[in-house]
């Protein structure tokens, strides 16, 4: 059995990367398009998630896709109920020593004081009380900084620690992902006042209390060493946030300790009209790449 501690220690410790596959109903014709199926090739929303998760079962299914270099997986809640070779996606994922999360944000409010906030999230208990029943790990939840306005920072950082704070309470690990635009225009300044508030907000956790972070990869190199070393922080993750794979890994490889959570990044090349070989060839090159630069 793969126990939630041996979990945290990969988590931790481990040499590799989180591969995001938690692409949800806004996003998921973005993502099926670049996988090389149209809207005209799926008549409903039932068609849709099911192209989805078979895109996603080529992937985890994958020869090259073991947890030599893949640490874990952020999972959409369509996909952690469904089945791969007749099993859990969890339990096939957990098998492999590969550690399964759950996005659990719903999408994101309205621009208001620079910021997207997360939408409220309905029966966020009874979720995380399935998804720990079915092997989850932990969890991320995501909202977005697009300017440098103080209040809206700090009201981002505070949503994402009280989910965080209900989530630590059910017993699994949150990913808190207050991303920042990579386009906005005063963005090493935004970074400035996030980590203030970040550092925070981890002063009011209790010793027994530890969550992760992802981040956008920014703008001064180690911006978040004291992040990376901040004991009440498991790991620090990067999201591609909309780089292509080259120039995400290139600015990876600079931030000492952080580690890949990429999602466009990973599957951008990869087709459904390519044949298993090179479909494999593709993504052997991606997990690649990212794992080099995830442990450089």
């Amino acid at each position: 059995m793969y126990t939630f501690q041996e979990q945290l220690d990969r988590i931790r410790k481990g040499k590799g990367f989180i591969a995001a596959l938690d692409q949800s109903g806004g996003s998921t014709p973005k993502a099926l398009l670049g996988y090389g199926i149209d809207e005209n090739q799926y008549k409903n929303e039932s068609e849709m998630f099911q192209l989805i998760h078979d895109m996603r079962t080529r992937v985890i299914t994958n020869k090259y896709f073991t947890a030599d270099k893949i640490l874990g997986v952020i999972l959409f809640e369509r996909t952690m109920k469904g089945f791969v070779d007749k099993k859990p996606v969890p339990s096939y994922l957990l098998e492999k020593h590969i550690v399964p999360f759950l996005k659990v944000d719903v999408g994101l409010e309205a621009l208001r004081n620079g910021v997207k906030l997360m939408k409220p999230i309905p029966n966020l208990k009874s979720r995380l009380n399935d998804a720990k029943q079915l092997g989850i790990f932990g969890t991320k939840m995501r909202s977005v900084i697009y300017e440098n306005n103080a209040e809206g920072i700090s009201e981002i950082v505070k949503q994402q620690f009280a989910f965080g704070s209900a989530i630590l309470a059910c017993g699994l690990i949150p990913i808190l992902e207050p991303e920042v635009d990579i386009h906005a225009e005063s963005k090493a300044e935004i970074e400035v006042v996030l980590k203030k508030n970040i550092l925070q907000e981890l002063d009011k956790l209790s010793d027994d209390q530890s969550i992760i972070l992802k981040l956008t990869l920014p703008t001064v190199t180690n911006f978040y060493e004291d992040l990376v070393n901040h004991p009440k922080v498991v790991r620090v993750f990067a999201l591609s946030g909309g780089y292509d794979m080259e120039t995400a890994n290139a600015l990876l490889a600079e931030n000492n300790g952080v580690i890949a959570s990429f999602s466009r990044a990973l599957l951008s090349d990869l087709k459904l009209q390519q044949s298993d070989v090179e479909f494999s060839s593709v993504l052997n090159t991606a997990i690649d790449s990212i794992y080099e630069a995830s442990i450089t």
